[in-house]
C-alpha cells in the first residue's frame, strides 16, 4: 500500500519503519525537515509538505504532539483534508481530544474519507519492538481494513467502538499509568530511605501483586539514572489535562490523577518537561538525590 506519515518523533519514526520494512511504500513528512533526514537510510520517500506527503496515500497516520497541532495538520491551508484521494483511510495515532476524534471523523466525510483515532500504549520500547498496545475508535468496517497495518506496530489491538473510544480508552490508560508511575516511585523512595537494596527490592515485588509494566520497564532507568524520554513529561502533562478537562464536564474529580498531574506539573515548572515521565523520582529528591 501507498503509505504516509506525519510526525516523525521518538515513537512516530520507529513505527513507520516498521511498515516501510513490510513492504509498504512510505512517505514521511514533519515540521522540522533535519529530523526526517536518518529515514532515508530505510527507503522512506521524505517529504517537505503536507499536500506532497499525502497525495495519491491510501492510508494517512498522523502522530504529533498536542491536540491543537492534530486540528491544524488535518484542516489548515494545505493540511491533510485538502489534498487527500477520494477513499483515504486516515489514522490519528497522536493522544488527543476524544471531542476532537469526533469532529474530525465528521470533517472527513465531507472528504469522501474515513477516520479512526488509534492512540497507543507501550512507549518508545513498544514502537521499536512493534509490541505497541493500540486502541482503536471509528467504523468497525473501516477497522478491519487497517487491521493488517496495525498488526504490524502492536501485539495487542483493540477495536473499542465508536469516533473518540479510542481516545476515551487511552484516557483510562493514562490514569492507571499515572497511578502506577506514582507507586513506582513512592516504592523506590520508600526503599531507600530505610537502606533496603533497591534492585533486590523490585526483583522480590514485581512478580507479586505489585507487578506492573512501569516496575519491569520504566525502574531499570530510573535505578541507571536514565532520564531520557521514552515519553515526555510535557506529554503526559498533556494527556492528564485532557483527562481533566473530560471529567470537569462530567461534574466529577479524579483525585489520584490530579495528584500527580499536580506533581509533574511541579517538575515541568522547574525545566523537567522534556525528560522522561520515570524523572517523577525527582519530585522526591529535593536536595538529596536518592539513587
Amino acid at each position: 500500500m501507498k503509505l504516509a506519515w506525519i510526525g516523525t518523533g521518538v515513537m512516530g519514526s520507529a513505527m513507520l519503519i516498521h511498515l516501510k520494512k513490510a513492504g509498504h511504500d512510505v512517505s514521511a513528512y514533519n515540521r522540522t525537515f533535519e529530523k526526517m533526514l536518518p529515514l532515508k537510510e530505510h527507503g522512506v520517500h521524505i517529504c517537505e509538505s503536507i499536500a506532497a506527503c499525502v497525495k495519491d496515500a491510501d492510508v494517512v497516520f498522523t502522530m504529533v504532539g498536542y491536540p491543537k497541532d492534530v486540528e491544524d495538520i488535518y484542516t489548515c491551508k494545505d493540511g491533510i483534508f485538502e489534498h487527500i484521494k477520494k477513499g483515504c483511510i486516515l489514522i490519528d495515532m497522536t493522544t488527543s481530544s476524544p471531542a476532537l476524534a469526533q469532529s474530525l471523523y465528521e470533517k472527513a466525510k465531507m472528504y469522501h474519507a474515513y477516520m479512526l483515532d488509534a492512540p497507543v500504549s507501550g512507549g518508545d520500547s513498544g514502537a521499536k519492538s512493534a509490541t505497541l498496545s493500540i486502541m482503536v475508535g471509528g467504523d468497525k468496517e473501516v477497522f478491519e481494513q487497517a487491521y493488517p497495518l496495525f498488526k504490524i506496530l502492536g501485539t495487542s489491538i483493540h477495536y473499542m467502538g465508536t469516533a473518540g473510544c479510542g481516545q476515551h480508552t487511552k484516557a483510562c490508560n493514562q490514569i492507571a499509568v499515572a497511578g502506577a508511575v506514582a507507586a513506582m516511585s513512592e516504592a523506590i523512595v520508600y526503599a531507600c530511605k530505610q537502606n533496603l537494596p533497591v534492585e533486590k527490592m523490585l526483583n522480590a515485588i514485581s512478580k507479586g501483586a505489585a507487578g506492573s509494566w512501569q516496575l519491569e520497564h520504566t525502574a531499570p532507568r530510573v535505578l541507571a539514572n536514565d532520564f531520557q524520554p521514552g515519553f515526555y513529561i510535557k506529554h503526559f502533562i498533556k494527556d492528564m489535562n485532557i483527562i481533566k478537562a473530560e471529567m470537569n464536564a462530567k461534574d466529577m474529580e479524579l483525585m489520584m490523577l490530579n495528584t500527580v498531574l499536580e506533581m509533574y506539573r511541579t517538575l515541568a515548572e522547574n525545566g523537567e518537561e522534556n525528560l522522561g515521565t520515570q524523572a517523577l523520582i525527582h519530585y522526591y529528591d529535593n536536595d538529596e538525590k536518592l539513587i
